[in-house]
């Protein structure tokens, strides 16, 4: 009671020492659009102070109390331009804010020159908010935009290695290598990871966005369209520009944790993102810290022991037998366990009225551990390598020390970093942004559990014991007594043998790095009010490194299931570039803007490539805009294609795992093989797009593309090695080689509709769509000479099916959101199209022509968010990602008559089924993985805390 009294004669005291201007007051308003339209449902809050603030109601119309005056208020809404107005005194205010929905959002991605709305772009942009990207459930950057792009796609791939790191993504269908990845305008480093199994994404590399922490992003924007012009390489088919969070105020801690329907798959995770100014309102400095970990989620498959007697030549009643007691054969395959540590900041300083100084750095740690295939005690038998029963000791009651096989693990420890530094001023109207960039990302492995199961011995020593100059390998009496005694005589000592039963059982395979430092210098200007100019200079130097392994790890054919790099193939591989471009926008007439960029480039290792883009924009009646871009493009080929050489397991259909090389471009073995030089893709790009804002309600837009790529790089597929040493045991050989002209085209749509009034909330609906019209060759596949000698080709249908088929067909998104009170519901169905593949593996007829072929069945995964504001600060979400548990499903489809008589008999089915799913391991996904998740349903909670 005595405290009360106290806080009212001190609030009372205060007050009258307060000014008669500062005392708090209410201040009323109304919100409207340009034409006097009211706006319902703005946001409007105090500026510096994020818990103050209200929702206009149905007449647009507020009432907000300060605790002083003068202050300021923010008002914004999706659709709308941010605006900050000044309030003085506590007059009405009647505040105008322009509209600035997905079509006139300010962006800064696929233009070089000063910054101007999208609604006279003539690019196809999607602008995705970090709010978008959470709503998803997804726990990382590369799911969360597989749910929200339709033309984005990614593939969780079985078991594939070094895949496990990071899954293979792309836009339109043009693989990883072809989306540029961008941070705050400034290139990010590729992964240090070249996907060389066969899983689509063959042959390619890409940013590792993956690791990316959602909380760390304020909004992405990605450009459907060529931009080779205004970025350089690696932009043919679109550029993801991901744009970090700048706030000062508004921090939150989250708490995330979930498991799959299956009770599996734990995850647990916590972030802090916040801000602060630096200085009085000189900068900003704004962090996030994340850390997480995800257990492993196992999806095995009942094997097939017809199919294993017959691809390990092993007796049926011993493969019945050990399956009996094992059905999936110990195979572990799904989703790895997985640890991340992620840490990024994001800042600016101002040093004068013109000047500032910007920066932002990251760093992730990842780690994955995952499994090879089990080695079934038929597979690896104690027959053939004795000393397993000690190295694996089990229960089989049918072997000596009760081995029963082993599983090695392939563990991968990846670290990945990137860091701006930048300036940027107005010098004589001019403005100019000079930035230094720097990045890598490494890639080394473990392989536990395992062996070299090789007979390689240490050096043999001799003694010429008579003294005759050779090495006398027949025993003789060398003392003269007439008998030859034990040892005697003996010059040559054999070495010991190192491996085998004196094999370690831990390896350190070594891993690959990928590092650049980039300068870029940018100078712009608004010449008029229809006209502004931009040029610009970058300079780039990669380095390339294959990390050589320990000598067990590759000796002799190195370590059971995974070998390490050999001291030949590894090395470090450099190079530069310096390219510099120069862009015109014109904007003739108030409704008309024309774009025009040109880029020469010059690479150190492969010379010249000059490019151009065109593109405009008409606006009718302020609400639809017609847009239109030609343009080329290179992409040049990267040095993981350039320098990879190595040995590898893979799995053969009807052949179990195999040992294939990988020959490069530059060694002597492609100098045998008469393979050419890499050299750069050249494209050609065409977009044809209307995009509409109907009302303040309704937008729209519709995209035509058209890409044609020529000397496509692609890695082919395996071929058989000629017979000479240095292809000595080798089952196939492939290798890089610009091999194909291909051709894809076809229609995205984005329509919104939102802000409608239902019952006491506001309701909303987005839909979003790709259709593919073409994705195929273009043209003969470019053979080398000596492959065609042979009557080989790189590229046959299991390749073109990767390329072309192996991505939906058709791929849409429908959202719904209801806000009502403190809850917010969303619901999305994301319809996944056909997919196509000519598995290695399947019958075929005389002329290797394909009998048969898998298709993935088209499916919608439903997946449902539930947010509650339990106050101010704190929220509630909860996610059931893929609501109905929907799983990948696939069949076969007859390609001829043939096919038709293997789909009669379902014997013959079975046989087939078994050789692309390695013997039903992976029924699910078969060897090449599906676009969405095998797991099921997974259930997501998290918790935020706003300070």
């Amino acid at each position: 009671m005595k405290q009360k009294y106290f806080l009212k004669a001190f609030t009372i005291a205060f007050m009258f020492m307060l000014p008669l201007g500062l005392l708090a007051q209410t201040v009323k308003g109304k919100i409207t659009d340009s034409s006097g339209g009211a706006l319902p449902y703005m946001n409007i809050v105090e500026k510096g102070n994020t818990s103050n603030g209200m929702v206009s109601d149905d007449n647009g119309e507020f009432s907000i109390t300060f605790k002083s005056l003068p202050a300021s208020i923010v008002i914004s809404s999706m659709g709308f331009k941010t605006k900050t107005v000044k309030v003085a005194d506590n007059s009405f205010l009647t505040i105008v804010v322009q509209e600035d929905n997905s079509l006139n959002e300010v962006v800064i991605t696929g233009s070089r020159t000063p910054q101007r709305s999208n609604t006279k772009s003539p690019l196809p942009i999607d602008i995705v908010s970090a709010k978008d990207l959470v709503a998803t459930g997804q726990t990382t950057f590369d799911k969360a935009l597989q749910f929200k792009i339709p033309s984005f796609n990614t593939v969780q791939t079985p078991v594939n290695d070094a895949t496990s790191l990071l899954d293979p993504y792309e836009i339109r269908n043009m693989g990883p290598s072809r989306t540029l990845i961008l941070i705050n305008g400034k290139r990010k480093n590729l992964s240090a990871l070249l996907y060389t199994q066969t899983s689509p994404g063959r042959g390619e590399t890409g940013s590792d966005i993956s690791g990316i922490p959602i909380d760390a992003i304020k909004d992405i924007q990605v450009l459907r369209d060529g931009a080779s012009a205004q970025y350089g390489s690696d932009a043919i088919a679109g550029v993801i520009n991901i744009i970090l969070k700048d706030n000062v105020d508004g921090g939150a801690a989250t708490v995330r944790t979930g498991m799959t329907s299956a009770g599996d798959g734990e995850m647990f995770g916590v972030s802090v993102n916040n801000g602060s100014s630096i200085g009085e309102d000189k900068g900003f400095i704004n962090y996030t810290v994340d850390f997480s970990k995800t257990s492993l989620a196992n999806r095995p498959g009942t094997v097939s022991a017809a199919g294993e007697a017959a691809d390990f030549g092993a007796p049926l009643a011993d493969v019945q037998e050990f399956l009996s007691r094992n059905p999936d054969a110990n195979n572990i395959n799904g989703s790895p366990e997985t640890a991340a540590a992620k840490f990024l900041v994001n800042g600016e300083f101002e040093l004068s009225e013109e000047s500032k100084l910007y920066f932002n750095a990251a760093f992730i740690n990842k780690k994955v551990n995952s499994f090879a295939n089990y080695r079934t005690p038929y597979w690896r038998s104690v027959t053939d390598y004795p000393y397993l029963a000690d190295f694996f000791p089990g229960d089989n009651p049918n072997t000596a020390g009760g081995y029963d096989g082993y599983v090695p693990t392939f563990e991968g420890d990846l670290n990945d970093y990137n860091a701006t530094v930048g300036f940027k001023s107005v010098i004589n109207d001019w403005n100019v942004d000079a930035s230094f960039t720097t990045g890598g990302n490494t890639q080394t492995y473990k392989v536990n559990q395992s062996h070299n199961r090789n007979k390689v011995y240490s050096p043999s020593t001799w003694v010429d014991a008579n003294g005759d100059g050779n090495v006398n390998t027949v025993a003789y009496d060398l003392d003269g007594n007439g008998t030859i005694d034990l040892g005697e005589g003996v010059e040559v000592t054999q070495g010991a043998l190192l491996y085998r039963e004196n094999s370690k059982q831990s390896f350190d395979p070594g891993g690959t790095g990928f590092y650049n430092n980039i300068g870029n210098l940018d100078i712009s200007k608004i010449l008029s009010d229809n006209l502004s100019v931009a040029f610009g200079t970058e300079f780039r130097y990669e380095i390339f490194e294959v990390i050589e392994g320990e000598l067990a790890s590759y000796d002799g054919g190195g370590a059971d299931s995974f070998a390490g790099n050999s001291p030949e193939n590894s090395g470090k591989f450099t190079r530069y570039n310096f390219g510099g471009y120069a862009s015109l926008n014109w904007n003739p007439t108030e409704n008309l803007t024309l774009d025009g960029t040109i880029r020469s480039e010059n690479y150190s290792d492969f010379g010249n490539a000059f490019v151009w883009k065109a593109s405009g924009a008409y606006t009718i009646n302020d609400k639809y805009t017609l847009r239109s871009s030609l343009s080329t493009g290179f992409r040049a080929p990267t040095l993981h294609q350039i320098y990879t050489q190595k040995a590898q397991y893979s799995f053969i259909p009807g052949q179990g795992i195999q040992v294939g090389g990988l020959v490069n471009n530059v060694s002597s073995q492609a100098k045998l093989l008469e393979i050419p030089d890499l050299k750069q893709e050249t494209s050609t790009n065409f977009t044809l797009g209307l995009g509409g804002k109907v009302n303040q309600n309704l937008s729209f837009t519709v995209d035509y593309y058209s890409i044609n790529v020529k000397d496509r790089i692609v890695l082919s597929t395996e071929i058989t090695p000629p017979a000479l040493p240095a292809f000595a045991g080798l089952s196939d050989l492939s290798f890089f080689v610009n091999a194909l002209d291909t051709k894809t085209s076809g229609i995205d749509v984005v329509i919104g509709y939102n802000k409608l009034k239902a019952g006491e909330g506001t309701l909303g609906f987005n839909l979003s769509g790709n259709y593919v019209i073409e994705n195929a060759r273009d043209g003969a596949v470019k053979n080398p000479a000596s492959v065609a000698a042979t009557g080989q080709s790189v590229i046959n249908q299991t390749q073109e099916a990767l390329f072309f088929t192996s991505r939906p067909e058709m791929k849409w998104i429908l959202g719904t959101t209801y806000d009502i009170g403190k809850f917010g519901l969303n619901l999305n169905n994301t319809y996944f199209g056909k997919t196509t593949f000519f598995q290695q593996g399947l019958s075929t007829d005389a002329n290797g022509i394909f009998n048969l072929r898998t298709e993935f069945t088209p499916k919608v995964v439903t997946d449902l968010g539930i947010n509650f504001n339990a106050t101010e600060k704190l929220t509630l979400a909860l996610n059931i990602n893929n609501l109905f548990n929907v799983l990948p499903e696939w069949g076969f489809k007859s390609e001829n008559a043939a096919g038709d008589v293997i789909l009669a008999d379902p014997a013959q089915v079975k046989v087939q089924s078994d050789l692309i799913t390695f013997n039903q391991r992976y029924s699910q996904m078969t060897y090449d993985g599906s676009h969405f998740s095998q797991l099921g349903t997974m259930f997501n909670l998290s918790l935020n805390y706003r300070f």
